[in-house]
């Protein structure tokens, strides 16, 4: 003869408490895990970048994605005098020493800012800027600014990843 037991409300409420405890802890002990082990954060420098003006870095590499400081046409402290796109350049050509200090290229880069002085210069920064992509553009806004640092008109960042 079997003997069915019919479980009743309280047991009923008592299992599942007993099951959601269980899943709780163990879903605690891995978000404990995870805050235990340390975040990968390497400063990145390339000496064919212009010098930071103020307490930041040219780059910080965090777990494969590298995040690049804005970039601007200063050297030695001072806004260089050139055309926006001599300027356009070489704000690329520092982001493009940053990234590869990192093991990067402008294909790893999957979001830019752009900050301009005067929206009027766009289309020239526009196409400079597109010359160093060949396909899949990364992700970008563009901002007219009142002003940016050392009163240069073109500032670029970028967010890359390996």
């Amino acid at each position: 003869m079997i003997v069915k037991k019919i479980l009743n409300f309280n047991q009923v409420k008592r299992l599942i408490i007993c099951v959601l405890s269980c899943f709780l802890l163990v879903a605690c002990e891995k978000l404990q895990k995870s805050k235990n082990e340390k975040m990968s954060k390497t400063v990145i420098t390339a000496k064919g970048a212009a010098a930071p003006v103020g307490p930041y870095n040219h780059g910080i590499l965090v777990n494969g994605t590298l995040y690049v400081s804005g970039q601007a046409a200063i050297v030695d402290g001072k806004a260089i005098e050139a055309s926006i796109e001599d300027e356009t350049h070489f704000v690329m050509k520092s982001m493009g020493a940053i990234l590869q200090e990192a093991g990067m290229d402008y294909s790893n880069i999957v979001k830019c800012s752009i900050f301009v002085k005067d929206m009027n210069n766009f289309a020239k920064i526009n196409t400079v800027y597109g010359s160093y992509f060949t396909d899949n553009y990364p992700a970008r806004e563009t901002v007219e600014v009142s002003r940016l640092p050392k009163d240069v008109n073109v500032e670029i960042s970028c967010i890359a990843v390996k």
